[in-house]
């Protein structure tokens, strides 16, 4: 974040409150992360914040124009204060990691669609999908990481997910009233 955080907000008509500074400090320093580690990078800061704040502060940080929301699909939104600036992203199947790559166009929109359907289009959200460097390195069977056919697949594209741990459930013994008044 090339300018200060507090004249960020002052220039946008945003409140400056601690709570905004440290939700807009951890987008300024992890690119792409989410709101459960915004509210984890910020309860470091500042001590103690609801995940609701962090959704409320980012929320207003998004309409403002200070930070971006992206969520790709299958994946929890994120957040990155690269704004104003007509780039996109590439993500890793395998891992989820989320890195900017610049538009080869230059300007927005980067796609213009056949038919705009009598819309005014000002921007395209473009997602690359594909396996970054460090999967495909630990694909490669000849590599010491894991060989491809060790990592479980939905599909030949998608990792699968864990499914959940069976819940547990505990069972208390409890005196129940059948009827009537209890007795002394």
């Amino acid at each position: 974040m090339a300018t200060e955080p507090a004249a960020l907000l002052r220039g946008r008509g945003v409140q400056v409150t601690a709570q905004r500074l440290a939700v807009l400090r951890a987008v300024g320093r992890q690119p792409h992360i989410t709101a459960d580690a915004v509210a984890d990078v910020v309860r470091g800061e500042i001590g103690t914040i609801s995940l609701q704040a962090v959704y409320d502060n980012l929320a207003l940080l998004v309409a403002a124009g200070l930070i971006r929301r992206i969520q790709p699909s299958g994946s929890a939104a994120r957040y990155e204060d690269r704004v104003g600036d007509n780039h996109h992203h590439l993500i890793c199947r395998t891992c989820g990691r989320v890195v900017d790559v610049d538009c080869a166009i230059g300007s927005a929109p980067c796609l213009t669609p056949h038919s705009g359907g009598g819309y005014e289009i000002d921007e395209a959200e473009v997602a690359f999908w594909g396996r970054c460097p460090s999967c495909l390195e630990a694909s490669r069977p000849s590599s010491p990481g894991r060989p491809i056919a060790d990592i479980p697949m939905q599909s030949a594209d998608r990792p699968a997910t864990k499914p959940p741990a069976p819940r547990r459930r505990i069972l208390r013994s409890h005196n129940r009233r059948t009827a009537g008044p209890r007795k002394g």
